[in-house]
């Protein structure tokens, strides 16, 4: 039997997740059940739920095509309520996981459905080991939107911005990226970029940018701290910004994305 823990609820960036089992809807052993889960603890639990099945439909437990099992068998097994386990079954749905039908039960649907720059999806991403693809796929995002976002911030940018910038940097300097704050000032960083670019489509983006940002440098630094230390390249950045240099703004963030794929890739050869 599968246990739910509440605390998987959040997946935000810096919350460790744990790896989905062999089997989330396995049936129940001979062994002794383990205490239920009180009723009642609302969002906690069906978000837990959620990250249990986002995560093994991540990792390729479940493949597209999937039919997943039925609502009382997995309620069962999760010994969890039906209605937590229809609720999270609501939060894939809203995300392009999955659909659901009567007679035809929930199915996985095709990969080009899921909402990939969803931050929770993002999570569930790299709560594993992710698909090399998938991880270039956010860089070369990151390379066509963040150089010209940082080209645009070099030409709107005004003091506060320039302010909050400098703050991050500073807090990334004091806690360094292999702590959760350190990573948080990290996303900070790149969020008052596409935030000075004054541009409400590009802020859009910022969840996704900065969860696929705080997601990649807490995978690669999974098993060793990081290969070089990539605060001076933020540096650079924020200074082509200060001094309204958009080509510059442009080539320095270019570059940070770039030498972040090669850290990254690294990390995924090791």
């Amino acid at each position: 039997m599968t246990n739910i823990n509440p605390d998987q609820a959040s997946s935000s960036p810096g919350t460790n997740s744990d790896t989905p089992s062999a089997s989330i809807a396995a049936t129940q052993s001979d062994a002794a059940p383990p205490p239920r889960l009180p009723r009642g603890t609302g969002r906690r639990l069906h978000g837990a739920i959620a990250h249990k099945l986002g995560t093994a439909i991540l990792s390729g437990e479940y493949l597209p095509g999937d039919t997943l099992s039925g609502e009382v068998a997995f309620s069962e097994a999760l010994d969890v309520s039906r209605s937590a386990y229809r609720e999270a079954v609501q939060v894939l749905m809203a995300k392009g996981l999955v659909e659901s039908r009567p007679k035809t039960g929930t199915r996985v649907l095709p990969r080009n459905r899921w909402n990939l720059l969803d931050p929770d999806v993002l999570a569930w991403a790299f709560a594993g080991e992710p698909d090399i693809a998938f991880v270039r796929g956010l860089f070369e995002l990151r390379a066509i939107v963040e150089p010209a976002a940082a080209a645009l911030a070099a030409e709107r940018r005004d003091r506060a911005d320039l302010a909050v910038m400098k703050e991050s940097l500073a807090a990334m300097r004091r806690h360094t990226l292999a702590t959760e704050a350190g990573r948080a000032a990290d996303r900070e960083f790149h969020n008052a970029v596409l935030q000075a670019t004054r541009n409400d489509a590009l802020v859009v983006l910022s969840a996704s940018i900065g969860a696929a940002v705080s997601w990649t440098t807490q995978f690669k630094q999974r098993t060793r701290s990081l290969p070089r230390n990539p605060i001076p390249d933020h540096v650079r950045v924020y200074e082509a910004i200060a001094a309204s240099d958009p080509a510059a703004a442009n080539a320095a963030m270019r570059k940070l994305v770039d030498l972040a794929l090669d850290d990254t890739q690294l990390a995924m050869t090791r």
